[in-house]
């Protein structure tokens, strides 16, 4: 059984999306004889993509939720369908213990990404991390200072809406 966690970009362009899709799916095509688990809070993009390429690749989900209210406050109209599915098909469901979405919230689901994984699957540009905290880069960098090998996934082509 191999546990593999994800870190990516929410805003994957509408021509980055099946790049990525193909790139997870050949990534993930290695796991399949030896029984995978991915873990992914399922935002909209890399996450929900990596979290349905488990699932195709015969692999169970484990869902993060950062905070009690999430679903309500942060999952868009358009997202929520998606997100109740992936909800729906995974085999366990953590939700954090915060009431509301927020940095904090978000920061501790990430290190729990980091303390369930065997390996971080990063669907990142590369690119150094913002002042905010709590991105793709700053999953990456924390990954990499406890020691746990990261994948990268950026297919050339790629790009960010924003």
């Amino acid at each position: 059984m191999t546990t593999l966690a994800v870190t990516g970009h929410m805003d994957l362009t509408d021509d980055t999306v099946p790049l990525v899709r193909d790139a997870l799916r050949k990534l993930l095509a290695e796991y399949r004889d030896g029984g995978l688990v991915g873990v992914s809070c399922i935002a909209r993009g890399s996450d929900t993509l990596f979290a349905e390429a488990v699932l195709e690749a015969g692999g169970q989900l484990v869902v993060l939720v950062p905070s009690r209210d999430y679903r309500e406050r942060k999952v868009k109209p358009d997202h929520a369908p998606t997100f109740d599915r992936l909800v729906d098909a995974a085999v366990d469901v953590v939700v954090m213990p915060y009431e509301t979405a927020s940095r904090e919230a978000y920061e501790a689901a990430n290190a729990v990404l980091l303390e369930r994984g065997e390996q971080l699957v990063a669907v990142w540009n590369g690119q150094p991390p913002s002042a905010k905290g709590g991105g793709t880069a700053d999953v990456v960098a924390a990954a990499r200072q406890a020691g746990l090998p990261v994948r990268v996934v950026w297919p050339e082509g790629s790009a960010r809406t924003s």
